[in-house]
């Protein structure tokens, strides 16, 4: 089962998961391409063509059937060979996370105001990329992947993707989970032939130090794989399951969740 561990999922809230080195990475085919229907609560019509940026949505079909929704800004300034820039969410997160702040703040925006032709990828099961070709999400094959299939198979539909539209080799930009997917990818020489430049924020790599007493529960006791054979296979901050299960982690005498980010990531102690 390649079910995403909820103890992992706990570690890496913001910066933490397993070692790159076990990843597979698999060959891939060519991935479908398509312009995406503009939907009114879309990414491009309700946080980028409303702050005057022109914008596309995009549609890349995996290997292995997981269709992404990708946006495109268009550059401002610098028409025509403008380099392209992909812009990789953490996890419980989606490319919104890149539009959250005004655009002299927002790193998309500062980029397509710069010349940079801005690509917003959304991994599989998020918001924004909820569809499959065969399997519905709600079933158990949909969910039954982990971050080894975002490293063969995501990450690599990207790369193609924008590296066929814009016939330009690309910068990278991952947050969190996207810095594992692309440590994982380039140690094993994968994508390098597209890409200019990596820029890792938060990088993950290992986490044998990890303090989160969270983390360390949840994996002593299996969380994750007596979840999924309940029946619970999404992980969602907002359902009800993991409301429940922080609830029962919180009541021990050994965690404090009074901070319940400090609570997942673990103390950080800083040199002063």
């Amino acid at each position: 089962m390649a079910k995403i561990s909820l103890s992992i999922t706990l570690v890496i809230l913001l910066c933490g998961l397993t070692l790159a080195s076990r990843t597979k990475i698999l060959p891939l085919s060519n991935t479908t391409t398509a312009l995406a229907p503009e939907l009114n609560d879309g990414v491009c019509s309700s946080l980028v063509k409303t702050q005057g940026y022109a914008c596309e949505e995009h549609l890349v079909t995996t290997k292995d059937g997981y269709v992404l929704n990708m946006q495109r800004i268009l550059p401002r300034g610098k028409p025509g060979n403008s380099i392209p820039v992909v812009l990789q969410h953490g996890l419980f997160m989606d490319g919104v996370t890149w539009l959250l702040l005004p655009p002299s703040q927002s790193l998309a925006f500062l980029l397509a105001d710069n010349g940079f032709d801005v690509w917003i990828a959304n991994s599989r099961g998020t918001k924004y990329s909820y569809q499959h070709t065969s399997f519905s999400s709600n079933s158990s094959d949909y969910w039954n992947w982990s971050w080894d299939e975002l490293v063969a198979y995501d990450l690599p539909a990207t790369f193609e993707y924008v590296h066929d539209q814009t016939r330009q080799k690309l910068h990278y930009v991952g947050h969190s989970q996207g810095t594992l997917v692309a440590l994982a990818a380039f140690s094993k020489d994968q994508q390098l032939d597209k890409l200019r430049s990596a820029a890792l924020l938060c990088p993950i790599a290992y986490v044998g130090q990890m303090t989160s007493q969270v983390a360390k529960k949840a994996a002593d006791n299996f969380i994750a794989e007596t979840l999924y054979k309940l029946g619970v296979f999404e992980f969602s901050l907002k359902g009800g399951s993991v409301v429940k299960f922080l609830k029962d982690m919180c009541a021990g005498t050994s965690i404090d969740c009074t901070n319940l980010f400090t609570s997942f990531t673990g103390f950080t102690h800083l040199p002063i």
